[in-house]
């Protein structure tokens, strides 16, 4: 569905836009496990800012289905105290929102300086609830993807594209 060369273009525009918003801030970007370990890499390596922070959470909401649960579990929470930082959530892909309004609303309550959100892959005829996306990277069709960091049961992450799933 996207080749290697796409991806990439996608992140370099992605990572010009937030160097040019959060130039002389101070930026921690926190990536969902696991899904957005790759893009998260390839993304701070693109991004022209000197003050970065990077932490993690890890927040499942699949399980080993392909039905979403519609109730996001957190199973690692970052080690980073937010509060009064310019935060940058980034995920994978963002298809239901629930995961992504959980996320928000858990971060919110920590009173960052500010809250964004980052997505590569955007599944809006899947939104069951509205969610802002403040970088996205693109927006695809309703089916089942894995590679380049997305799986299907832990399986599929290691390819250097995104590929739709029979």
């Amino acid at each position: 569905m996207i080749p290697p060369e796409e991806i990439r273009e996608h992140v370099k525009k992605l990572a010009q836009r937030i160097s040019k918003d959060y130039k002389d801030k101070n930026l921690l970007l926190v990536g969902i496990l696991k899904g957005s370990f790759i893009f998260m890499a390839d993304l701070v390596r693109e991004l022209d800012l000197d003050d970065i922070e990077i932490d993690f959470m890890k927040v499942t909401s699949y399980g080993e289905g392909t039905e979403s649960s519609r109730e996001p579990k957190i199973e690692a929470d970052m080690s980073i105290n937010p509060q009064g930082r310019h935060v940058l959530i980034v995920e994978d892909i963002v298809d239901t929102g629930y995961s992504f309004k959980s996320l928000l609303e858990i971060l919110k309550a920590r009173h960052p300086a500010s809250l964004k959100t980052c997505t590569l892959l955007s599944k809006s005829e899947r939104r069951e609830v509205e969610v802002p996306i403040d970088y996205l990277g693109m927006s695809i069709e309703n089916r089942w993807v894995e590679g380049y960091g997305l799986d299907t049961n832990e399986r599929g992450r290691q390819y250097p594209f995104v590929g739709a799933r029979k």
